[in-house]
């Protein structure tokens, strides 16, 4: 069996791996989801009783400080996690349900591109993400 990215990446850059953090590691890997912390805490729990909030939050923080997940604030005041994928996407956030569309558009890494060029910018890191109502929340408010 193949180790997990996030696995090897931690290990090349000399942490440790332990039960605990490949739980998290793999919770992550495997969510379909954007999971904030007490949910990625809750699914680890699930396979590791004894994990504790704060592996949680150490793992998250280490995570996020070798650039391997990203955090997205999806409408809400706490973070959501989900790994960095290979080719950008970004979010539409329902403000009426709380849905999370993912997609992805090359006119956003166009319109970056362009700004970077014309600005002189080095652009280390995107966040582009829509809030609004979905059809369904829509059709029930009557537009």
């Amino acid at each position: 069996m193949k180790p997990s990215p996030l696995i090897t990446a931690l290990q090349a850059s000399g942490h440790r791996i332990t039960r605990q953090r490949r739980v998290v590691l793999e919770v992550l890997e495997e969510s379909q989801e954007h999971l904030d912390a007490e949910s990625l805490y809750q699914k680890a729990r699930q396979r590791a009783p004894r994990i504790s909030l704060a592996t949680v939050y150490r793992t998250v923080a280490v995570l996020k400080q070798m650039g391997l997940i990203a955090e997205y604030s999806l409408g809400e005041e706490h973070g959501h996690f989900e790994t960095v994928p290979e080719t950008p996407h970004y979010h539409f956030t329902c403000i009426g349900c709380g849905q999370v569309v993912e997609f992805d558009t090359p006119q956003v890494a166009v319109a970056i591109q362009e700004l970077a060029e014309r600005e002189g910018l080095e652009i280390c890191t995107v966040q582009f993400s829509l809030t609004g109502y979905c059809a369904c929340c829509r059709a029930g408010r009557g537009r």
